[in-house]
């Protein structure tokens, strides 16, 4: 059997794994590769990418293809991202062809910005009206992440109106035209909602407790981040522990993720209460007082992931977080560090229910009872299967 006699399905497969200029150049091989390019399923799922060559690494879809695309397979596209660099020119370039997708049938819209600021450049006018496009005549997103651009409340609404028995998942966190209010109009009208996304600064005692009524929908997972740009330019507030508790109550499986990029003397007002996060991810520097914080009031915590302390031990922390947090079943540890004695008792305490542990060997400590040679065997030992310290690469 040669190439050009193979199975449809056969060659629609390997052209799913091609870019799309490597899609078209195989389609010029011979009739029956031309055929499969053609195949609906072959432009359910498409990502454009969009950038500017004299500033991004990026490699851009040709316009040229994009028109093809939209002219002959717009009807068929499902599930559709754009990735696009910095620049305004390539945010615009993609509100554009959002523009165009009026035949569409889009179940998840994805936009993601390899760095700032892109859509956030975009009026917010042109961009409103972009997504109106796809909103209205899609009629059936289930997923949408839109993070860091300028949706509004109003374009919100228009989702709500047209897809709210399919939205399952919204994510749009750093979107400072979007407010609690029209974070309650999809909850109040998307029933089907399981995943909710945002920024802390947008999260409030009155938007948990709204969300806590028996109209709103049970969420499975709430992420909220938390980001500084600039040290000591942003001031957070503090959430109430009722509040959380309302919260948990209306919705007691849900996942509270919290990602964390602040500086070490921003994080005063968390966790001074108990507080329902079951996911935590610091990507800078956390002092050994926060951490204090997390084992004594963090009881739900079932993931605990830190980049970066300083040069403190933090076997006390640790051993408190064993004890008090139950549910802790993955721990991630980057520039940190701790004794071999005290990860080893870290370990003993959580035993076998630490199914993801992560550790960096420069984290680790030799004393006076563990190398690291034996820390490896001990670890293993109350795992209850074979583990090893994560290594640095050294390429």
């Amino acid at each position: 059997m040669d190439w050009g006699s193979l199975p449809h399905h056969v060659i629609l497969r390997v052209f799913q794994f091609l870019t799309l200029v490597d899609r078209a150049r195989a389609s010029s091989v011979c009739r029956r590769w031309n055929e499969v390019f053609h195949i609906p399923d072959l432009w359910r799922r498409f990502e454009f990418e969009l950038s500017q060559p004299a500033t991004s690494y990026l490699k851009s879809t040709h316009p040229d293809l994009i028109q093809q695309i939209i002219k002959r397979h717009a009807d068929h596209l499902q599930y559709v991202s754009f990735k696009v660099d910095s620049s305004t020119e390539s945010a615009e370039a993609a509100c554009d062809i959002l523009s165009q997708l009026v035949n569409c049938s889009i179940k998840t819209l994805g936009l993601i910005s390899t760095a700032k600021p892109s859509f956030m450049n975009v009026s917010k006018a042109h961009f409103a009206s972009a997504l109106t496009v796809v909103f209205v005549n899609s009629k059936s997103l289930s997923s949408i992440k839109i993070d860091d651009t300028p949706v509004d409340d109003p374009s919100l609404k228009v989702l709500v109106a047209n897809n709210s028995d399919t939205l399952k998942l919204l994510k749009m966190s750093s979107c400072p035209h979007v407010s609690p209010a029209g974070i309650l109009c999809v909850a109040d009208q998307c029933h089907g909602l399981k995943e909710l996304a945002l920024n802390y600064y947008i999260l409030s005692d009155e938007l948990l407790l709204a969300l806590s009524s028996e109209k709103h929908v049970d969420l499975e997972h709430l992420r909220i981040d938390v980001v500084s740009e600039n040290p000591g330019q942003a001031e957070f507030h503090t959430i109430k522990k009722q509040s959380w508790d309302a919260f948990v109550k209306h919705s007691p499986k849900v996942n509270i993720v919290m990602y964390f990029f602040l500086y070490e003397d921003e994080f005063d007002v968390f966790f001074r209460e108990e507080t329902p996060v079951t996911h935590l991810y610091f990507g800078r520097a956390v002092s050994k007082a926060m951490l204090g914080r997390i084992g004594m009031n963090c009881p739900r915590l079932i993931e605990l992931v830190v980049c970066a302390n300083g040069l403190q031990p933090l076997d006390d922390e640790l051993i408190q977080i064993a004890e008090r947090c139950k549910n802790l079943t993955a721990m991630g540890l980057g520039e940190c560090e701790v004794t071999c004695r005290g990860f080893i008792e870290f370990v003993k305490m959580c035993g076998g229910r630490l199914t993801q542990l992560s550790i960096m060997e420069e984290v680790l400590i030799p004393d006076s009872d563990y190398s690291l040679d034996r820390l490896h065997l001990e670890v293993s030992k109350h795992l209850g299967r074979m583990w090893f310290p994560d290594m640095m690469p050294t390429w």
